[in-house]
């Protein structure tokens, strides 16, 4: 039997809450029906966005939310998006289907979206085909209290009070279609257009996001941290609060896409492996941050993750619409416990995308609604969401998977603890088989089980469809015996969340 040792002593730091974090992009359905309908809609909206996906996402407990991109924000130029909506200037959205993109899901929108979910703002600024006084105005409208040009005109938009913006980005993938950058040039222009971005209300300072690396590009993060680091002073520690890093999980690399429902068990551990090995890129990336940052001052952003497959027959392949199965659920607890035993550096993680885009968390058709496994993942997961990292780990675990390499631990799991509450959250990645746990603590001799689901437990195929909303939701997990300490019992193809006080 597997044994989950947890030392309850041993508090590692607290997992910040923005590591639940989710992206937003002007893609496909991910705006626009998604979570903006507009207020003349027949979907029940409140200022245009959708009330069932909004209550559904505050029952997620939400805590940041990036927008407007992704590729977009190097294209997007906000003044375009606000005001008269009957003015505003429409575009192609070159990236993303080709299709007329009318602005009219702008800044104020956006903020609008995060008052009603009551989660922190995060704004991604355009540096690849925008200016420094297009993106220091932009700060300018949504944060200054006073008089100036910009913030009158968010008065005359109907804004009379300043926004709360809680993190600003300073252009996304920019080693890529951000501008397809070196990291010194681009280490350069960061270092440039950040000093534009005026701090205008000292008590609620917003932090500043450089684009860090794509995948397992190490030599991108310790350029750009060079050129920040190089002639400036030591407290400003190169400039950033927070540093990006993107990683998808493509079982078979970019090309070829594969199905998001239908896959062999090859696939399957490929999938897997590639979620697990999140670790890895995290370790690394943190062990040059090290070299610049010993005492972490800067945290590390994963503002984009998630699986990434062929879209569904017959839609736009540039809508990246995707299915989501137990698979992908199973993908979220591998990451999300990996997230949280970095707690001390990974300060933020964005998934990609909140609604109708690769692996999100809702999917929408019309009027119809229905929450993907991932979803039912980070509605338990958030229990962690500002608590203590408490020391943990799994022996007796095994190996498992296909011949050439593709192999993954058959149990991970990460522990918190908050107001008395020790969370532990575990994931079985074996298909077929159940997973014996024994849970044994450094000193805890008695304890009460306060709540216990899980997320699968069947096929890793099965998903939920409009047909069918239901299929995959969280379940009250029984198979557990507290008689001379925990025992567990997980489910095959699940995710277990047991807390206890």
């Amino acid at each position: 039997m597997a044994k989950l040792v947890i030392n309850e002593t041993k508090k590692m730091g607290e997992i910040a809450p923005e590591v639940y974090g989710h992206f937003s992009e002007h893609l496909g359905r991910c705006i626009y029906e998604g979570l903006y309908v507009g207020e003349n809609s027949d979907i029940p909206n409140v200022n245009g966005m959708r009330t069932d996906v909004v209550e559904a996402l505050k029952e997620m407990k939400v805590p940041v939310l990036r927008w407007p991109g992704g590729c977009f924000a190097d294209e997007y130029h906000w003044m375009d998006g606000i005001g008269d909506k009957s003015k505003r200037k429409k575009m192609i959205n070159t990236h993303w289907g080709g299709v007329m993109e009318d602005n009219s899901f702008g800044t104020d929108e956006f903020m609008e979206l995060c008052r009603q979910l009551g989660c922190k703002t995060y704004v991604n600024g355009n540096l690849g085909s925008g200016t420094v006084q297009e993106m220091s105005q932009w700060v300018e409208y949504m944060t200054l209290d006073g008089v100036s040009p910009m913030a009158d005109l968010r008065k005359e938009n109907g804004h009379p009070e300043p926004y709360k913006l809680d993190y600003f980005a300073v252009g996304n993938e920019n080693w890529g279609c951000g501008g397809n950058m070196r990291p010194q040039y681009y280490g350069d222009l960061y270092r440039r257009y950040q000093t534009y971005l005026r701090q205008y209300n000292p008590d609620k300072k917003f932090k500043k996001i450089a684009c860090g690396a794509n995948n397992d590009d190490y030599h991108w993060t310790e350029e750009v941290l060079k050129t920040c680091f190089d002639h400036s002073p030591a407290h400003e520690h190169g400039f950033m609060d927070l540093i990006s890093l993107h990683y998808y999980d493509m079982p078979y690399g970019w090309d070829p896409k594969v199905s998001a429902t239908e896959f062999d068990d090859e696939c399957y551990y490929r999938t897997l492996s590639k979620a697990y090995l999140m670790d890895e890129l995290v370790s690394r990336h943190c062990n040059v941050l090290d070299q610049y940052d010993p005492d972490k001052h800067i945290g590390l952003a994963v503002d984009e993750w998630g699986t990434w497959f062929e879209v569904e027959p017959g839609t736009n392949p540039g809508f990246l619409y995707q299915q989501n199965t137990v698979r992908d659920a199973l993908v979220a607890g591998i990451t999300l416990n990996i997230f949280n035993k970095h707690c001390d550096r990974v300060k933020m993680a964005c998934i990609a995308q909140m609604v109708n885009v690769l692996q999100s968390v809702i999917l929408t058709d019309g009027e119809k609604m229905i929450k993907t496994p991932t979803y039912h993942v980070f509605h338990m997961y958030r229990h962690h969401q500002g608590a203590e990292l408490l020391g943990s780990s799994i022996t007796g675990a095994t190996e498992i998977g296909v011949e050439d390499g593709f192999k993954v631990p058959d149990l991970t799991e990460s522990v918190s603890e908050k107001d008395g509450i020790i969370t532990i959250t575990v994931s079985n990645q074996s298909p077929s088989e159940a997973k014996e746990l024994d849970v044994v603590f450094a000193e805890k001799k008695s304890f009460e089980v306060v709540e216990a689901k899980y997320v699968g437990g069947a096929d890793a195929h099965d998903y939920n469809t409009f047909e069918d909303p239901e299929k995959v939701v969280e379940k009250n997990f029984e198979d557990y015996k507290t008689e001379g300490g925990l025992k567990l019992n997980i489910p095959a193809a699940s995710v277990v969340e047991i807390r206890l006080k």
